[in-house]
């Protein structure tokens, strides 16, 4: 499936892979969702097709049967290795999992590394993402980017750069991504779900802040009702506290935890949008709404906070924005 946006981004790195040398260390950064990791598997499989046909393969399509995909799909290419967050149980791939790259995974690369490129002059590590490396494995990959093995290209996702090690950002070539457009999203979007209404895509764009990641992330979640609820309480105040009890109450079991996530993000997001309206006492009062919605946001997950509480207060602090209300 084709990459969409970012196209200043691949047309900078096919440059550079068809040039007489290419950087060993590639640090892919930019905000979360926008394409970076899917970018790095792409750039992966055009590399080692390059290395094996002997040509470039930078531009163009790559038939499926081609050796090299048919290889990465499989997982089976002895040249391509990629590091991500492993689940804790394997018997539950898609449930549970870790919170951080280990050091173990960083040691299987070793073996690798004391030989040669198995079907070529070439191997490629995709990192994705490398904020997720803990502080060991970062120290052992440093190792490998100070004295990189023959023929190996890291491609190195990052959402947080300035969380890295700076010896790591050092030896490194940055690649920027920026967010998409809106038309862009809404690409992305369709190609996926194709079945989707145009309300739904329109609140997921609206969601999405220029990241399809986040938009797909959030598809079938009626985001757009959502919207609505939070944007009535902001118009409305919600005097009665029916429309925030009633979300409250719908978003607290655990079926609904991904409902309650995606409230979390929007909730703060509509408050942010709401200051940027506003001047003077509105402005003020928006952005202290805002400032204790993000800290709540926050804290709800991390510190386990009860999920019917927690969206009370949220909506209670969204309810503030309502004319003549102020914040408290």
């Amino acid at each position: 499936m084709r990459l969409i946006g970012n196209d200043a981004a691949r047309d900078a790195f096919a440059a550079a892979a068809d040039g007489t040398a290419l950087h060993h260390a590639w640090l892919l950064t930019g905000p979360e969702g926008v394409g970076k990791g899917m970018f790095a598997r792409e750039m992966a499989l055009r590399l080692l097709a390059t290395a094996l046909d002997g040509r470039s393969r930078m531009r163009g399509e790559i038939a499926e049967d081609h050796r090299v995909a048919q290889l990465m799909a499989a997982g089976a290419h002895p040249d391509y290795r990629e590091l991500v967050r492993l689940p804790k149980d394997p018997d539950k791939p898609d449930q549970d999992i870790a919170r951080s790259i280990k050091i173990d995974e960083v040691r299987t690369l070793q073996p690798m590394f004391a030989t040669k490129p198995a079907l070529s002059s070439r191997r490629v590590i995709v990192i994705d993402a490398i904020d997720d490396l803990e502080r060991p494995g970062a120290n052992a990959l440093l190792k490998n980017l100070e004295e990189p093995p023959v023929g190996t290209i890291f491609l190195l996702v990052s959402h947080s750069p300035g969380r890295l090690l700076p010896t790591i950002r050092s030896r490194c070539r940055q690649l920027r991504f920026d967010p998409l457009t809106d038309d862009q999203v809404a690409a992305v979007v369709r190609t996926h779900i194709p079945e989707i209404e145009a309300a739904e895509v329109a609140a997921l764009v609206a969601a999405a802040d220029g990241s399809p990641g986040r938009a797909l992330a959030y598809a079938g979640l009626s985001v757009a009702a959502l919207d609505r609820d939070l944007s009535e309480i902001a118009a409305t105040g919600d005097t009665d506290n029916r429309i925030r009890s009633r979300l409250a109450k719908s978003l607290a079991g655990k079926t609904a935890q991904p409902r309650y996530s995606v409230f979390l993000d929007r909730a703060p997001a509509l408050i942010a949008a709401t200051a940027r309206t506003r001047t003077g006492p509105g402005l003020r009062d928006a952005l202290d709404a805002y400032d204790k919605a993000r800290s709540l946001a926050a804290m709800a997950p991390a510190l386990s906070l009860v999920a019917e509480t927690t969206v009370f207060e949220m909506a209670g602090l969204v309810a503030r924005l309502a004319p003549g209300r102020g914040i408290a």
